[in-house]
C-alpha cells in the first residue's frame, strides 16, 4: 500500500509541476497563489507531501482550474 501511495503523490506532484511551469510561474508564485509555503510546494511537486483534498483545491484555483481537471492524472507518465 505504501508504494501506491507514493506513486499517487508523485503523479500528482509531477502534474502540479507541468501545470505551473505550463502557467510560467515559479514555486513562490505558486505558493502566493495557493496561500501555501513555497516549501510545501516543492515537497507536493517531489512527491514527498500527500496535500489534503483542501490544498489541492487552493492549488487548482491558483491555476484556474477544477480540481478535477488538477487530479486528472492519466496522461501523467513517471
Amino acid at each position: 500500500m505504501i508504494n501506491k501511495d507514493s506513486n499517487i503523490n508523485k503523479i500528482v506532484g509531477k502534474k502540479i509541476k507541468l501545470e505551473r511551469i505550463k502557467r510560467d510561474l515559479s514555486q513562490e508564485q505558486l505558493a502566493d497563489l495557493s496561500n501555501i509555503s513555497k516549501n510545501f510546494v516543492g515537497a507536493i511537486e517531489r512527491g514527498e507531501s500527500s496535500p489534503t483534498i483542501e490544498t489541492l483545491a487552493k492549488i487548482a484555483n491558483a491555476f484556474e482550474i477544477s480540481l478535477p481537471e488538477l487530479i486528472d492524472v492519466s496522461k501523467v507518465e513517471i
